[in-house]
């Protein structure tokens, strides 16, 4: 859980944020749209002006939708894998080869794909109209798909021919090496998959086209499923592994129609100025953004290595009894950083349109209710997690032993779950900036050596739980680090402000943790028990949080401009509307803003 779950299919797909070109050196502001182009930027989703804001809580709430579909699909995939293979040996095997696509999709679909990408094709956007010769867009697809595709099929290669040694690297001591190596080969092949899958994807969100992306991940859910299905009983666990190569290519062909679409056509769209073309260093700006962030998402994502490589020695099935605990235990995080994750773009604008106090308070809001959720999330979990196993995976190969293990680990994933989501909800004040920070990739290495450095005398006395307990305090420790240094930042939240509400927060959080475990225990059928068990947590939460003294100020999920605008009629000496919610979605979004850095997806 300490690491980002971008690339598990029970995280939410890329969320449709809607970017526009850096300010600066480079690219353009976009102009205001022509009334010539209305019923296309109706169909396009132009986002503009006052129409930007309705397409953006369309486009979130497509999204949404998809991400629900996927995470369904997901939560079948891995009742179908556990019910097929349990969580012994062959599972763990699966598991050690599934690192690849993890890593692959944290680098080539979300986080650097989409900020080399995204301003690539803007800045081609916007001097397509001024073109004279030849089409922009085009150009800079001829130029770069064919080296990418190159360049990520001869890595693809590579790590096929070199599993052995990827195996031997990610889990020494493993019991099956033979067929962790087998299932590698298969997922090796999504290196180069879903490397056009990014590419597809960030050329698509710079169209303002964000249906197909959305629908990435259904699409990668699907394939894995019928692979298993069709190919269980002669290829045994390896037809998990060869689903994720057929669910990387069902990822590109449900996004390529649509962008051959965008570039057979000569798009209206564009600034009525020519677009100011970036100098020579422009390359080196965007790669000096990059890195940071690139930083960042690999030391995240380097919590699943030191988990697996710390669990290889121990006895089988407890890299499967981690895998499916934190696939559990991460379902409140992912919907909790949807809040902030959504209302990422109106923190960009706030901040282009040099309004920090607007986006402090935005922040602030969405951090305060990120907790509630995730807390009354985690207080579920803790509470219910043998009945929650039972009722999803007890069934066929997963027993009653493996229900308890798993239980066991995911009652310990689940106290880091705050942690979890505010370093995805903190790192958004360091990234909106458009200048390189590296203080949050050196927040996140402190809480990997933590996470080690408390591993392995962990590993060696509880096993998978004390892996999970080290993985816990390391995302800790990098959320109080965050937490800490957000005040120096471009949004200057206040973190011990923040910290004394998170604190009452948990407090409540524990009281109605024991209430629903008491509920848990006392009713047996696991359905009945856990509906009860979340309806008191939930109860006993707000009752605390209403009624105890100096309970944090739970803010309102409907933003304040939005209620501005329903009684403007009541109030016509109104004062002006701040720079943040004057500026429209479009204009002088920075670099950071279209990297979903939370997810999630895994």
């Amino acid at each position: 859980m300490g690491h980002a779950p971008a690339s598990d299919v029970w995280a939410p797909a890329p969320v449709a944020t809607v970017t526009a070109p850096p300010p600066g050196p480079l690219a353009a502001a976009p102009a205001p749209p022509r009334a010539g182009r209305r019923a296309h930027a109706r169909v396009k989703g132009r986002a503009a002006g006052g129409q930007g804001r309705g397409f953006l809580a369309r486009a979130a709430a497509v999204t949404a939708a998809l991400t629900a579909v996927g995470a369904v699909l997901g939560l079948v995939r891995d009742q179908i894998l556990a019910g097929y293979f349990g969580a012994g040996a062959e599972t763990d095997a699966f598991l050690v080869a599934w690192t690849v696509p993890e890593f692959a999709s944290t680098l080539l679909i979300e986080d650097a794909m989409a900020l080399i990408l995204v301003p690539a094709f803007s800045r081609a956007l916007a001097r397509r109209p001024g073109s004279l010769s030849g089409d922009p867009v085009r150009d800079l697809v001829r130029g770069t798909l064919p080296r990418l595709t190159l360049t990520v099929g001869v890595v693809a290669a590579v790590l096929i021919v070199a599993a052995p040694a990827v195996v031997s690297l990610l889990a020494p001591g493993f019991s099956d090496p033979g067929l962790a190596v087998e299932c590698t080969r298969l997922t090796a092949t999504c290196v180069l998959t879903f490397a056009l899958v990014g590419y597809c994807s960030a050329a698509l969100r710079a169209h303002h086209v964000f249906l197909p992306p959305a629908a990435i991940y259904v699409a990668y859910n699907v394939g894995i499923i019928g692979t298993m299905v069709l190919l269980r009983e002669p290829w045994g666990v390896r037809s998990a592994a060869a689903g994720v190569a057929v669910g990387g290519v069902f990822m590109v062909l449900v996004q390529a129609p649509s962008l051959l679409r965008e570039l057979r056509a000569r798009s209206a769209r564009g600034p009525e100025a020519p677009a100011r073309v970036p100098g020579g260093d422009g390359r080196l700006i965007v790669l000096g953004l990059i890195a940071p962030v690139v930083a960042f998402s690999l030391t995240r994502q380097s919590q699943t290595l030191i988990e697996r490589f710390l669990a290889a020695p121990l006895p089988s099935g407890a890299i499967s009894h981690l895998n499916y605990a934190q696939k559990i235990a991460q379902m409140p995080m992912i919907l909790s950083l949807m809040l902030c994750t959504v209302s990422f773009p109106v923190v960009a604008r706030a901040l282009a349109a040099g309004d920090p106090e607007e986006a402090r308070r935005r922040v602030e809001r969405d951090l305060l209710l990120a907790a509630v959720v995730v807390l009354v999330g985690a207080s579920v979990v803790i509470a219910a997690a043998p009945k929650i196993v039972e009722l999803l995976f007890q069934r066929g190969e997963f027993d009653r032993t493996d229900t308890i293990a798993t239980a066991a680990v995911m009652r310990v994933y689940a106290l880091g779950l705050l942690g979890q989501t505010m370093v995805g909800a903190l790192v958004r004040c360091y990234f909106s900036a458009a200048r390189p920070l590296w203080y949050p990739a050196a927040a996140m290495a402190a809480g990997l050596v933590t996470t080690a450095a408390a591993g392995v005398p962990g590993a060696a006395a509880w096993g998978a739980v004390g892996l999970a307990a080290a993985n816990a305090l390391g995302i800790t420790l990098t959320a109080v680090l965050l937490l800490r240094g957000a005040h120096r930042q471009t949004v200057p939240v206040r973190p011990g402000r923040l910290g004394e509400g998170l604190l009452r927060l948990a407090a409540a959080a524990a009281a109605a943790t024991g209430a629903g475990w008491l509920c848990s225990v006392a009713i047996r059928p696991p359905l009945l028990s856990l509906a009860v068990a979340g309806l008191v947590v939930a109860g006993v939460f707000l009752t605390f949080i209403t009624c105890a003294a100096m309970a944090p100020e739970i803010p309102p999920l409907p933003h304040r401009s939005l209620r501005r605008r329903r009684t403007a009629h009541a109030r016509p000496h109104r004062a002006a509307p701040s720079a943040a919610e004057a500026a429209p979605v479009g204009e002088a979004a920075p670099v950071g803003g279209d990297v979903p850095l939370d997810h999630g997806h895994r």
